[in-house]
C-alpha cells in the first residue's frame, strides 16, 4: 500500500441549511474541504482512472448532498461521510469533511463557522 491524500479545497455551494426559517428559505452561501485518504500504489503505476479514486466523482456526490437541506452542519457532514463511505468504501483509509457556513446569522459579525468530522 502507498497511502496518499485527496484534497478537494474551497468547494463552494449556495444551499439551504440552518436552524432557522429563513435559512431554508434564503439559503446561504457555504465552502466544503474534503481531505479523503486512499491507496494510490496502483494509479502511481498505471497512470489510469480505474485505478484512482475518481475526486470528480466524490465532488458530484458531495455537490448533491449540499443541495439536500438540513437544519445542522452536523447532519450535512454525517452525510457526506456516508455518501463518499458508501461509493468509494475500499478504497478509503479515512476521511474527514469540513462544511463552512460563512456569515451565519448568529447576531454579530461573524466571518464563519464550520463543523468538521472524520471518520
Amino acid at each position: 500500500m502507498q497511502y496518499g491524500v485527496i484534497e478537494i479545497e474551497d468547494m463552494y455551494f449556495h444551499a439551504y441549511h440552518g436552524h432557522f426559517e429563513e435559512e431554508q428559505v434564503v439559503g446561504n452561501n457555504f465552502i466544503v474541504y474534503a481531505h479523503i485518504e486512499t491507496d494510490c500504489l496502483a494509479a502511481s503505476k498505471s497512470d489510469e482512472l480505474d485505478d484512482a479514486l475518481n475526486y470528480l466523482k466524490a465532488y458530484e456526490l458531495i455537490q448533491e448532498e449540499m443541495q439536500i437541506p438540513s437544519k445542522l452542519l452536523e447532519h450535512v457532514t454525517g452525510r457526506i461521510l456516508d455518501r463518499l463511505y458508501g461509493e468509494f468504501g475500499d478504497q478509503i483509509k479515512k476521511v474527514k469533511i469540513k462544511v463552512s457556513k460563512l456569515n451565519p446569522p448568529m447576531g454579530g459579525q461573524i466571518g464563519s463557522v464550520s463543523v468538521t468530522q472524520e471518520r
